[in-house]
């Protein structure tokens, strides 16, 4: 299934092809890289007027060009969140659009279950899924190896107004952080992740995508509650389908939690331009019947 994010006033995927995007984030449009934007396009004067551009370097990397001063960050807002944006050194705005679909998802399940639910988000980057959750109504533990991340996510806290809800900031090896809560007996209610391809936790440990994902699954599924409400994963790793990720949830997931169903897919963008589809990741996901 192909899920898209279609409630954003704030952000706007303008135009994509021959390898980037053009995006307005709030008043600003900027250019960057995107490897799925493989089709070719004609260039307008649109391409050309951006407020920020970024380059990537043969040698890996790249840098920004600005042709205005930016401030130093800015705002964006999705419904009820409000969530900080800048360009980094890594081409990244600290918020991926795309997940919407999934802020939507979390919250409306929060919402409907009538009850108190525990969330942990793993690879919680600047904790926008964190937020959704708590906004919800729920508690919400947030782990992820960065610490500059994660302050940049209690950023995004204060600035949904959230400063007085229930939520821990945890800077860990997220594998090592879900085997040391099933030893100490915590349970969850509701599990989402969004791991990398590629990473390194704070103190070098390493983490592939192929090698380490059934693990982690398998030590979250561990620390699950006896009435969970979700378990989501996010995916961009290339080459890995989202069947693949719903092959795991089935097998591993269903003969213990059956009273649940399955689905996988992509999550995408529309384009303004041509309203073609910009595809942004996998996702796979059970969630209760209730």
């Amino acid at each position: 299934m192909l899920r898209l994010s279609e409630g954003w006033k704030d952000y706007e995927c303008l135009d994509a092809g021959n390898g980037e995007k053009l995006e307005r984030w709030g008043n600003i449009i900027l250019r960057r890289p995107e490897p799925q934007a493989m089709w070719t396009n004609k260039l307008d004067d649109k391409w050309k007027n951006v407020d920020g551009f970024y380059h990537r370097s043969n040698q890996g990397g790249g840098y920004w060009d600005f042709n205005k001063k930016l401030p130093e960050y800015w705002t964006i807002r999705y419904k009820e969140l409000t969530f900080k944006v800048t360009p980094t050194g890594f081409k990244h705005t600290g918020l991926f659009p795309e997940q919407a679909v999934n802020w939507d998802f979390m919250m409306d399940k929060i919402r409907k279950a009538n009850r108190e639910i525990k969330v942990l988000n793993l690879f919680a980057y600047t904790g926008a899924a964190s937020m959704a959750c708590l906004k919800a109504g729920a508690s919400v533990v947030q782990v992820d190896s960065s610490k500059g991340m994660t302050e940049w996510a209690k950023e995004n806290r204060d600035l949904c107004g959230l400063s007085d809800k229930p939520i821990r900031f945890i800077v860990d090896d997220c594998l090592k952080f879900v085997e040391r809560e099933y030893r100490r007996g915590h349970k969850y209610d509701a599990i989402v992740m969004d791991p990398p391809s590629y990473g390194r936790g704070p103190n070098k440990e390493v983490w592939k995508f192929e090698k380490n994902m059934t693990y982690l699954l398998e030590a979250c599924l561990k620390i699950l509650s006896d009435k969970p409400l979700f378990l989501l994963i996010n995916a961009y790793t290339t080459g890995v389908s989202n069947i693949v990720l719903g092959n795991m949830l089935k097998e591993m997931m269903l003969p213990i939690y059956p009273d649940g169903k399955v689905d996988s897919g992509e999550v995408g963008l529309k384009i303004t331009k041509d309203n073609l589809i910009l595809p942004c990741g996998i996702y796979g996901r059970w969630e209760s019947n209730d």
